[in-house]
């Protein structure tokens, strides 16, 4: 895993670091991972900050779950009151439910006209699939080459970036990320060509195309937002494959990029949209939304039920989440001090040719390090340095793409300028010291 610690290299632990860190691969088992070389140890959470049980201050340019910012007093408030009223199933009648449902479809095009939750994205991935199985009759699935898109049995084999541990599905195809830094002008048209490649792939082992599904900003294989509109090619030749195209929305959704949603940036409507991580700013609250001729036969074939999915605490929880992007502004915060993110790295890059490329939309950043801008080898080590270097300065980010040089961008979307000074301040300290 990109940025993982590693217990059997870790210095500089204090005793009690040390003792819970055994603690908890005795409890929870070898499976689980830390970040960081030197693991953080959060006890609270605010806006943008986030501390440890120390009391020191970090700053989260990380964390896309909390996307209203650490512990929003009126999510919490609508958790907390619903709680105190009642929490069950969906098999009751309950006017929340209907009402998040309501509000949440407003956001989107009209086409897409039912809504179904679930607790996880995984789970809404997952339901995905069977509704998209059950529709087309197939079962071939494209992503991308380093995709996440969950951890059930069925997501996990079409989830690359798990690793070479976790085998993918014979029915899956993967196809190269669009990554313009290294295609350049020619990288929409080749990634089109990619899925329809890939789907005749599928076809011609007999396997029938299901779907394509991509995160909308390919957060995993790298942050490729631009340019805006190309991922249109892509859609238009899965679907003349005989496939859906479902948007993971999980991590580009809620006003990250500035938008309500990832895909609107590239002016295409999906079949079904999938959500999970901010819909419920940390509650676990995910689902989808579909096209409803799309639901005839898997709807008239199976009951749905999910105990907790849609559960009136959720839909109270999500609720609010939408009052707060609204009311707040944050989806155009996201977009102005993103943009203002973008032209700081941009001008860290003037300086340090470390850095290859400054990619974003949004509060979606990717930064790539390279050791030579010609060549642009990744500078695989030197991205591990740096984000380790600015957690031990307690600002906090992450890794990604096939060269763990990337960094990965993503703080809560009420993020400051002065916010945003500190984090460039700092990488600049950080890559000034080199």
């Amino acid at each position: 895993m990109i940025n993982a610690f590693d217990p059997t290299r870790a210095t500089g632990l204090s005793e009690h670091e040390r003792a819970m860190v055994e603690r908890r691969q005795r409890l929870l088992g070898p499976a689980y991972r830390l970040f960081y070389e030197h693991p953080v140890h959060l006890v609270r959470g605010e806006g943008a900050w986030l501390f440890d049980a120390e009391g020191n201050r970090y700053l989260d340019c990380y964390n896309n779950v909390a996307s209203m910012g650490h512990a929003h007093p009126r999510v919490v408030e609508a958790i907390a009151r619903q709680a105190a009223l009642l929490n069950t199933h969906t098999r009751y009648l309950h006017e929340t439910v209907l009402d998040y449902a309501e509000a949440l479809l407003a956001t989107f095009p009209a086409s897409l006209g039912h809504a179904m939750f679930t607790c996880t994205g995984s789970e809404a991935n997952d339901l995905a699939l069977r509704i998209a199985r059950a529709h087309t009759g197939g079962e071939g699935i494209v992503v991308t080459s380093l995709a996440y898109h969950g951890v059930t049995s069925s997501l996990a084999e079409l989830s690359p970036s798990l690793g070479e541990g976790v085998p993918l599905g014979r029915h899956v195809a993967t196809v190269s990320p669009p990554d313009a830094y290294r295609g350049g002008a020619e990288m929409p048209a080749r990634f089109a060509a990619d899925v329809a490649a890939a789907f005749a792939g599928l076809a011609r082992h007999g396997i029938r195309p299901c779907a394509l599904l991509v995160d909308t900003m390919f957060t995993s294989d790298g942050v490729f937002p631009d340019p805006a509109g190309f991922l249109a090619g892509a859609v238009e030749a899965a679907r003349a494959a005989g496939a859906l195209f479902i948007a993971d929305e999980v991590q580009p959704g809620f006003g990250r990029t500035g938008a309500m949603w990832g895909f609107q940036r590239h002016g295409v409507e999906p079949d079904i949209v999938t959500m999970g991580k901010p819909m419920g700013n940390g509650h676990p609250l995910a689902g989808l939304v579909i096209r409803p001729a799309l639901l005839e036969r898997f709807g008239g074939q199976v009951r749905y039920f999910n105990t907790f999915g849609g559960n009136p605490v959720s839909a109270a929880a999500g609720l609010a989440v939408l009052g707060v992007l609204r009311e707040e502004g944050l989806a155009e915060n996201a977009a102005a001090v993103g943009a203002y993110l973008l032209d700081g790295l941009g001008a860290l890059a003037s300086r340090c040719a470390i850095i290859g490329d400054v990619r974003g939309a949004g509060l979606s950043i990717g930064v790539e390090l390279v050791r030579d801008r010609g060549t642009k080898e990744p500078a695989t080590a030197e991205t591990g340095r740096l984000v380790n270097a600015l957690r031990e300065r307690r600002v906090l980010i992450s890794a990604s793409g096939p060269g763990a040089n990337i960094l990965k961008i993503r703080p809560p979307l009420c993020l400051t300028r002065e916010q945003a000074d500190l984090f460039l301040d700092t990488v600049d300290e950080v890559l000034g010291s080199w």
